[in-house]
């Protein structure tokens, strides 16, 4: 059975579906099976890929909703091993129409449960608030969360709530979520704020921060602008750098588990 990770903050900006997307294309590259979820209204993630929102006829709206099948809705990429279920704006309506379903938390983890043993990692995407879609996303992720935690002023500001909402998750609906993984991105290594929000993370969670640190580029900046991942854009950049030794961290600590 594949891993299934999410990767929530509810503080938009912080690197969420950049660390999502790249993460999957350096897994992909490593000759993993990876499916990437867009679990977020704004479909960023599927347009990082290169994803035409308009022209899809089915997304991640219809699996949860419509009883279409996750593997029905899932893409090819142009990365070889990495597959996408795109979002689409209609996806924002998903929050209201849950509300009245029977058992509506766990319609995420009904979905993925067809189609997890053909990969090995799916990550799931999640939206920029604590909602039904994150919750969802939440009580899917059999293998922990990821938190992507940027390193500027008021970084933790916001994580104690994601922190309650991860506990009542795991105390209510899903009792295997752990923490997987603290990411510190944007990191500027010219400014001393950085330095200090690196080492205050590090203090807030001793055990879940990886080694690995996403350099603030402008080369992760622009690649989502021509639908490509680091990787395809500029392999040789630091950010790719970067995202290659995360993915690495990432295997190490899933071989220990």
């Amino acid at each position: 059975m594949g891993r299934i990770y999410a990767i929530a903050n509810q503080k938009g900006g912080v690197g969420k579906t950049t660390t999502a997307v790249n993460l999957g294309a350096y897994l992909a590259a490593a000759g993993r099976r990876v499916l990437l979820v867009d679990v977020d209204p704004q479909a960023n993630a599927t347009s990082c890929l290169g994803v035409d929102r308009q022209s899809l006829e089915h997304s991640t709206y219809e699996v949860l909703l419509d009883g279409v099948s996750a593997e029905q809705a899932s893409l090819a990429t142009k990365h070889e091993g990495l597959d996408l279920l795109p979002a689409t704006a209609n996806l924002a309506g998903a929050e209201v129409e849950l509300v009245g379903l029977k058992a509506r938390e766990y319609c995420l983890r009904k979905a993925m449960t067809p189609i997890q043993d053909q990969y090995d990692y799916v990550l799931l995407d999640c939206p920029p608030s604590l909602g039904l879609l994150t919750i969802n996303a939440l009580t899917a992720a059999q293998d922990g969360v990821l938190i992507p935690v940027q390193c500027e002023y008021l970084a933790l500001e916001g994580l104690g709530h994601l922190l309650k909402t991860i506990y009542m998750v795991r105390d209510n609906l899903n009792e295997q979520l752990t923490i997987a993984g603290v990411v510190l991105t944007m990191y500027d290594a010219r400014t001393n704020l950085s330095k200090q929000v690196v080492n205050e993370v590090r203090k807030y969670f001793p055990a879940y921060v990886f080694k690995t640190i996403i350099p603030r580029t402008i080369r992760l900046s622009e690649a989502p602008s021509y639908g490509e991942t680091i990787l395809s854009y500029a392999p040789t950049s630091v950010g790719a750098v970067a995202y290659y030794a995360l993915a690495k961290e990432l295997l190490d600590r899933s071989q220990q588990t």
